[in-house]
């Protein structure tokens, strides 16, 4: 058995229905190089004609869900808490569904990419697990990017 650590997540991917990456942020060395990770992207074809949310593989933890022609996956150990990575997954989807106005399809990710990031990098920073409330990051997003409208703003008047 492991310690207990705050470093939960490996790592959170988006793949469209053909299994392209189209956000992709790895937080550890368990898949260290892009071939690799490429690779290891390659595997999870396999989860559009699943109907369950946990996978099992290579060691990992795998929780996904789809929404209309995207994949969104959250990797852990294979002792972490199923729990938390769902926990994890719904922060993420609900906080996208909410930023592209419940389109989270492909086509609004691609425009909307930099709060995308945004958005998993109020979720997670480095493994570690930083909030799990949807609305929370939601507000934590529009408050930056209500910070570059209020400068221009005060530049016009």
């Amino acid at each position: 058995m492991q310690e207990p650590s705050l470093y939960t997540i490996k790592a959170v991917f988006i793949l469209d229905n053909d299994g392209r990456r189209l956000l992709a942020k790895y937080y550890d060395d368990t898949i260290p190089s892009m071939k690799e990770q490429m690779f290891f992207e390659k595997n999870f074809n396999k989860t559009s004609r699943d109907e369950s949310e946990i996978a099992f593989f290579g060691g990992m933890t795998i929780v996904y869900k789809n929404s209309i022609d995207l994949f969104l996956y959250v990797v852990g150990s294979s002792y972490e808490n199923e729990l938390m990575l769902m926990s994890v997954l719904t922060c993420l989807f609900e906080s996208l569904n909410h930023m592209l106005r419940k389109n989270v399809e492909k086509c609004w990710l691609l425009e909307n990419m930099d709060g995308a990031f945004l958005v998993l990098d109020e979720i997670v920073d480095g493994g570690v697990i930083l909030e799990s409330d949807p609305q929370q990051v939601i507000r934590k997003v529009n408050f930056r990017a209500d910070d570059g409208g209020l400068t221009e703003q005060s530049v016009a008047q």
